[in-house]
C-alpha cells in the first residue's frame, strides 16, 4: 500500500513530464529514473511519443530501463504499430537499451525498411542487439536492400549495423555490389572497406567506392 507522500511525489513528478519547461521535464524523467514506479511506465512511453527535446528522450528511455523489462517491453512493442514516427522510433530505441531479445519478433521488415528514416535507423541499431545468435546472415539481407538510401547519415548508421553484424554480411554486399544502381554499389563497397579497414573512415570510403564504381570493376582488383 502507497502512502500519501508517495502518492503525492508520484503526481508531482507525473505533472512535471507534462511541463512546458524541458529542463522542467528532464528533472522529472530523472526522478522518475531514479525511483522506478509501474505506475510511471505508460506515461514514459506516451511522452516519448511526443517529446521534442533529444536531451529529454534521452532521460525519458533511460527512466524505462530502470523499470521490469516485463512491464516494460510489452507496452514497447505495442508502440511499434503506432501510426506516429516518433512513437515508433523511440520505443525501437528504447528496447535496444533494454537488450531483451524478447522483443526480436516485433522487428519486422516493415519497420527495417520504414519510410520514416528516423525509424529505420533506429530499427537498424535495434534489431543489431536483439537478432537471435543464428540469424543475422538473414538480417543482413534485409539490410542489403537499404543500401544506398538516404544521406551520408543515415547510410553511415546502415554500414555500422552491417559491420556490427561481422563477416556473415560479405554474402550480401557481394550481391549489392553488381547492382544496376550505382549508389548501391557505392554504399556496399564503402561497407566493405569498413568492414576490413575500421580506421579508415566512412567519408574516405564511400569517395573511394564512387572512384571504384567509375572506373569499373577492374579498379577493384588487387
Amino acid at each position: 500500500m502507497t502512502r500519501p507522500q508517495e502518492d503525492t511525489n508520484t503526481a508531482r513528478a507525473l505533472q512535471g513530464l507534462q511541463s512546458s519547461n524541458s529542463s522542467v521535464r528532464l528533472r522529472a524523467a530523472l526522478a522518475v529514473g531514479a525511483a522506478p514506479d509501474p505506475r510511471f511506465v505508460d506515461t514514459l512511453i506516451e511522452r516519448c511519443a511526443t517529446e521534442p527535446d533529444f536531451y529529454v528522450r534521452d532521460m525519458l528511455t533511460w527512466a524505462l530501463t530502470r523499470h521490469s523489462p516485463a512491464v516494460t517491453v510489452p507496452k514497447l512493442v505495442d508502440e511499434l504499430r503506432s501510426e506516429r514516427g516518433q512513437a515508433r522510433s523511440q520505443a525501437l530505441h528504447t528496447l535496444s537499451k533494454i537488450g531483451d531479445r524478447r522483443a526480436w519478433p516485433a522487428v519486422t521488415r516493415a519497420l527495417l525498411t520504414d519510410a520514416d528514416e528516423e525509424v529505420a535507423r533506429a530499427a537498424w541499431r535495434a534489431a543489431v542487439v536483439l537478432v537471435p545468435d543464428g540469424e543475422e546472415a538473414e538480417l543482413a539481407a534485409v539490410f542489403a536492400t537499404q543500401l544506398g538510401r538516404g544521406e551520408r547519415e543515415t547510410q553511415l548508421s546502415l554500414s555500422r549495423a552491417l559491420i556490427a553484424l561481422g563477416e556473415v554480411i560479405m554474402p550480401a554486399l557481394s550481391a549489392a555490389g553488381t547492382s544496376p544502381d550505382p549508389r548501391v554499389r557505392q554504399h556496399a563497397i564503402a561497407t566493405e572497406r569498413l568492414l576490413r579497414d575500421p580506421d579508415a573512415g566512412f567519408e574516405f570510403a564511400i569517395e573511394e567506392a564512387k572512384r571504384i564504381v567509375a572506373l569499373g570493376p577492374a579498379s577493384q582488383e588487387g
